[in-house]
Protein backbone atom coordinates (compact mmCIF):
# COMPACT_ATOMS: atom_id res chain seq x y z
CA UNK A 1 0.00 0.00 0.00
CA UNK A 2 2.91 2.34 0.65
CA UNK A 3 3.82 2.18 -3.04
CA UNK A 4 0.52 3.85 -3.94
CA UNK A 5 1.22 6.79 -1.61
CA UNK A 6 4.80 7.09 -2.84
CA UNK A 7 3.65 7.40 -6.44
CA UNK A 8 1.16 10.11 -5.48
CA UNK A 9 3.68 12.06 -3.40
CA UNK A 10 6.42 11.90 -6.03
CA UNK A 11 4.20 12.74 -8.99
CA UNK A 12 1.52 14.95 -7.46
CA UNK A 13 2.47 17.93 -9.71
CA UNK A 14 1.90 15.84 -12.84
CA UNK A 15 -1.45 14.51 -11.61
CA UNK A 16 -2.56 17.98 -10.50
CA UNK A 17 -1.57 19.50 -13.83
CA UNK A 18 -3.41 16.80 -15.75
CA UNK A 19 -6.52 17.18 -13.59
CA UNK A 20 -6.55 20.94 -14.18
CA UNK A 21 -6.25 20.42 -17.94
CA UNK A 22 -9.16 17.96 -17.83
CA UNK A 23 -11.31 20.45 -15.91
CA UNK A 24 -10.56 23.23 -18.39
CA UNK A 25 -11.26 20.93 -21.33
CA UNK A 26 -14.61 19.78 -19.94
CA UNK A 27 -15.78 23.27 -18.96
CA UNK A 28 -14.89 24.83 -22.32
CA UNK A 29 -16.41 21.92 -24.22
CA UNK A 30 -19.59 22.05 -22.15
CA UNK A 31 -20.08 25.74 -22.96
CA UNK A 32 -19.81 24.93 -26.66
CA UNK A 33 -22.07 21.89 -26.28
CA UNK A 34 -24.80 23.85 -24.49
CA UNK A 35 -24.69 26.75 -26.96
CA UNK A 36 -24.70 24.61 -30.10
CA UNK A 37 -27.05 22.03 -28.60
CA UNK A 38 -29.62 24.69 -27.73
CA UNK A 39 -29.48 26.13 -31.25
CA UNK A 40 -29.81 22.70 -32.84
CA UNK A 41 -32.72 21.81 -30.53
CA UNK A 42 -34.50 25.01 -31.60
CA UNK A 43 -33.92 24.04 -35.24
CA UNK A 44 -35.29 20.55 -34.61
CA UNK A 45 -38.61 21.89 -33.34
CA UNK A 46 -38.87 24.95 -35.58
CA UNK A 47 -41.97 25.24 -37.81
CA UNK A 48 -39.76 25.48 -40.90
CA UNK A 49 -39.09 22.08 -42.45
CA UNK A 50 -35.65 23.02 -43.83
CA UNK A 51 -34.49 23.94 -40.32
CA UNK A 52 -35.74 20.56 -39.07
CA UNK A 53 -33.68 18.87 -41.77
CA UNK A 54 -30.53 20.82 -40.94
CA UNK A 55 -30.89 20.07 -37.25
CA UNK A 56 -31.53 16.40 -37.96
CA UNK A 57 -28.50 16.14 -40.21
CA UNK A 58 -26.28 17.63 -37.49
CA UNK A 59 -27.60 15.29 -34.81
CA UNK A 60 -27.30 12.15 -36.90
CA UNK A 61 -23.85 13.08 -38.18
CA UNK A 62 -22.28 13.78 -34.79
CA UNK A 63 -24.10 11.04 -32.89
CA UNK A 64 -23.09 8.33 -35.34
CA UNK A 65 -19.44 9.26 -35.89
CA UNK A 66 -17.11 8.13 -33.06
CA UNK A 67 -15.40 10.90 -31.11
CA UNK A 68 -12.00 9.42 -31.91
CA UNK A 69 -12.70 9.72 -35.64
CA UNK A 70 -13.73 13.36 -35.20
CA UNK A 71 -10.47 14.06 -33.37
CA UNK A 72 -8.40 12.49 -36.13
CA UNK A 73 -10.27 14.46 -38.80
CA UNK A 74 -9.91 17.73 -36.89
CA UNK A 75 -6.29 17.45 -35.79
CA UNK A 76 -4.84 15.60 -38.78
CA UNK A 77 -7.22 16.25 -41.63
CA UNK A 78 -7.97 19.96 -41.28
CA UNK A 79 -4.30 21.10 -41.32
CA UNK A 80 -3.81 19.15 -44.56
CA UNK A 81 -6.77 21.07 -45.98
CA UNK A 82 -5.11 24.35 -45.02
CA UNK A 83 -7.09 24.96 -41.83
CA UNK A 84 -4.71 25.62 -38.91
CA UNK A 85 -5.81 24.08 -35.62
CA UNK A 86 -3.94 23.32 -32.41
CA UNK A 87 -4.43 20.69 -29.71
CA UNK A 88 -6.75 22.74 -27.54
CA UNK A 89 -8.91 23.89 -30.42
CA UNK A 90 -9.26 20.36 -31.79
CA UNK A 91 -10.01 18.81 -28.40
CA UNK A 92 -12.50 21.42 -27.24
CA UNK A 93 -14.29 21.69 -30.59
CA UNK A 94 -14.65 17.95 -31.14
CA UNK A 95 -15.76 17.13 -27.60
CA UNK A 96 -18.14 20.10 -27.54
CA UNK A 97 -19.73 19.52 -30.95
CA UNK A 98 -19.98 15.78 -30.31
CA UNK A 99 -21.83 16.28 -27.03
CA UNK A 100 -23.99 19.05 -28.51
CA UNK A 101 -25.86 16.48 -30.60
CA UNK A 102 -26.92 14.62 -27.46
CA UNK A 103 -27.80 17.82 -25.62
CA UNK A 104 -29.97 18.89 -28.56
CA UNK A 105 -32.00 15.69 -28.34
CA UNK A 106 -32.31 15.99 -24.56
CA UNK A 107 -33.60 19.56 -24.87
CA UNK A 108 -35.96 18.56 -27.67
CA UNK A 109 -37.52 15.92 -25.44
CA UNK A 110 -37.85 18.56 -22.74
CA UNK A 111 -39.68 20.89 -25.12
CA UNK A 112 -42.16 18.15 -25.94
CA UNK A 113 -42.71 17.70 -22.20
CA UNK A 114 -43.65 21.38 -21.90
CA UNK A 115 -46.37 21.02 -24.51
CA UNK A 116 -47.23 22.75 -27.77
CA UNK A 117 -50.09 24.63 -26.17
CA UNK A 118 -47.74 27.15 -24.59
CA UNK A 119 -46.02 27.75 -27.93
CA UNK A 120 -49.36 28.36 -29.64
CA UNK A 121 -50.51 30.65 -26.83
CA UNK A 122 -47.32 32.72 -26.98
CA UNK A 123 -47.54 33.06 -30.76
CA UNK A 124 -51.18 34.08 -30.54
CA UNK A 125 -50.17 36.86 -28.14
CA UNK A 126 -47.83 38.30 -30.74
CA UNK A 127 -44.49 36.89 -29.60
CA UNK A 128 -42.11 35.83 -32.32
CA UNK A 129 -41.04 32.19 -32.48
CA UNK A 130 -37.41 32.87 -31.41
CA UNK A 131 -38.60 34.98 -28.46
CA UNK A 132 -41.11 32.31 -27.49
CA UNK A 133 -38.42 29.68 -27.42
CA UNK A 134 -35.93 31.87 -25.56
CA UNK A 135 -38.26 33.31 -22.93
CA UNK A 136 -40.89 30.62 -22.36
CA UNK A 137 -40.15 27.17 -23.73
CA UNK A 138 -36.40 26.53 -23.38
CA UNK A 139 -36.15 27.68 -19.72
CA UNK A 140 -38.88 25.20 -18.78
CA UNK A 141 -37.41 22.46 -20.98
CA UNK A 142 -34.00 22.87 -19.36
CA UNK A 143 -35.50 22.29 -15.92
CA UNK A 144 -37.17 19.05 -16.99
CA UNK A 145 -33.99 17.61 -18.50
CA UNK A 146 -31.52 18.42 -15.70
CA UNK A 147 -30.96 14.69 -14.95
CA UNK A 148 -30.33 13.95 -18.63
CA UNK A 149 -27.94 16.88 -18.93
CA UNK A 150 -26.14 15.69 -15.82
CA UNK A 151 -25.62 12.28 -17.37
CA UNK A 152 -24.20 13.93 -20.48
CA UNK A 153 -21.75 15.97 -18.40
CA UNK A 154 -20.58 12.77 -16.69
CA UNK A 155 -20.16 11.16 -20.10
CA UNK A 156 -18.22 14.21 -21.27
CA UNK A 157 -15.81 13.93 -18.35
CA UNK A 158 -15.11 10.30 -19.22
CA UNK A 159 -14.94 11.05 -22.96
CA UNK A 160 -12.31 13.71 -22.24
CA UNK A 161 -9.88 10.85 -21.67
CA UNK A 162 -10.22 10.00 -25.36
CA UNK A 163 -8.82 13.43 -26.20
CA UNK A 164 -5.70 12.79 -24.16
CA UNK A 165 -5.32 9.25 -25.43
CA UNK A 166 -5.84 10.13 -29.09
CA UNK A 167 -3.63 11.72 -31.74
CA UNK A 168 -4.40 15.10 -30.14
CA UNK A 169 -2.47 14.00 -27.02
CA UNK A 170 -3.65 16.88 -24.86
CA UNK A 171 -1.86 16.82 -21.50
CA UNK A 172 -4.93 15.83 -19.53
CA UNK A 173 -5.14 13.49 -16.55
CA UNK A 174 -4.93 10.30 -18.62
CA UNK A 175 -2.04 11.51 -20.75
CA UNK A 176 -0.07 12.62 -17.69
CA UNK A 177 -0.72 9.23 -16.10
CA UNK A 178 0.63 7.51 -19.19
CA UNK A 179 3.80 9.62 -19.06
CA UNK A 180 4.30 8.89 -15.35
CA UNK A 181 3.76 5.20 -16.04
CA UNK A 182 6.37 5.22 -18.80
CA UNK A 183 8.87 6.75 -16.35
CA UNK A 184 8.12 4.55 -13.36
CA UNK A 185 6.65 1.34 -14.76
CA UNK A 186 4.20 1.29 -11.82
CA UNK A 187 1.12 0.63 -13.91
CA UNK A 188 -1.36 -0.24 -11.16
CA UNK A 189 -0.41 2.60 -8.84
CA UNK A 190 -0.34 5.28 -11.54
CA UNK A 191 -3.68 4.48 -13.14
CA UNK A 192 -5.29 3.96 -9.75
CA UNK A 193 -4.66 7.63 -8.98
CA UNK A 194 -5.81 8.64 -12.46
CA UNK A 195 -9.06 6.78 -11.77
CA UNK A 196 -9.36 8.58 -8.42
CA UNK A 197 -8.99 11.91 -10.22
CA UNK A 198 -11.81 11.12 -12.64
CA UNK A 199 -13.91 9.82 -9.75
CA UNK A 200 -13.50 13.10 -7.88
CA UNK A 201 -14.73 15.01 -10.92
CA UNK A 202 -17.72 12.75 -11.56
CA UNK A 203 -18.77 12.67 -7.89
CA UNK A 204 -18.58 16.47 -7.71
CA UNK A 205 -20.77 16.81 -10.79
CA UNK A 206 -23.20 14.19 -9.45
CA UNK A 207 -23.66 16.14 -6.21
CA UNK A 208 -24.13 19.37 -8.15
CA UNK A 209 -26.75 17.81 -10.40
CA UNK A 210 -28.67 16.44 -7.42
CA UNK A 211 -28.68 19.92 -5.87
CA UNK A 212 -29.95 21.45 -9.12
CA UNK A 213 -32.67 18.81 -9.38
CA UNK A 214 -33.95 19.74 -5.92
CA UNK A 215 -33.49 23.46 -6.51
CA UNK A 216 -35.35 23.61 -9.84
CA UNK A 217 -37.80 20.77 -9.29
CA UNK A 218 -41.07 21.35 -11.11
CA UNK A 219 -43.92 20.84 -8.65
CA UNK A 220 -47.10 19.81 -10.37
Amino acid sequence: MSEFWEVLQEHLPEFSSGLWVTIRLVVASFLIAMTVGTLVAAMRIAPLRWLNWLGGIYVEAFRNVPLLVLLIIAFSGLPRAGVPIDQWQAGIACLGLYTAAYIAEALRSGVFAVGKGQIEAALSLGLTYPRTMRKIILPQAARTVIPALGSLVLAMIKNSAIVGGSIVALSDLLNQAREVNSDTGQYNEVFFWAAVGFLLLTLTVTLLIRYLERRFEIRR
